[in-house]
């Protein structure tokens, strides 16, 4: 993972994400993402055309290219044991999210504690080229957002 970072509001995560696709890549350091319950958002690069086997999303196709997350982590470890557990390859697969992560590169992650996922989506969608590339990925749950991958146009 290239870039992990903690933001706090949506100028931050702007921000943030804007040096996610820059020439600057810090190292990796896992320790920086808080245990704390919030949001999170995961960059992730998928090389090659994934097919999705959810019936629910109707055995939709992602393209490669560069994806963008937004989740939450509640649970115990917060969102350092939910962004580690989306970083590990083998694992079960459970959430939508899984599916891509397992077959593409996390590279990067952003902790938003105290926030939630929907609260970022609607500045994400605002921005030049990114698109919802199959509704209701990531937001089964969620009746207020498209879904809760978008599609990140490349740099």
């Amino acid at each position: 993972m290239a870039r992990i970072g903690t933001g706090g509001d949506h100028r931050g995560v702007l921000a943030w994400l804007a040096g996610c696709f820059g020439d600057a890549q810090p190292a990796s350091c896992f320790d920086e993402l808080t245990p704390a319950p919030g949001a999170y958002l995961l960059v992730v690069a998928l090389s090659q055309a994934l097919a999705l086997p959810q019936p629910a999303l109707k055995s939709a196709r992602l393209q490669p290219g560069n994806y963008l997350y937004a989740g939450s982590a509640r649970g115990p470890g917060g969102i350092r044991a939910r962004v580690l557990r989306h970083g590990r390859k083998g694992k079960r697969l459970h959430w939508h999210i899984d599916h891509l992560t397992a077959a593409g590169t996390l590279s990067a992650a952003l902790a938003l504690p105290g926030m939630g996922e929907c609260d970022v989506l609607g500045t994400l969608l605002a921005l030049p080229g990114v698109t919802v590339p199959v509704p209701g990925f990531g937001s089964s749950d969620c009746r207020a957002c498209p879904a809760h991958l978008l599609a990140a146009p490349v740099r």
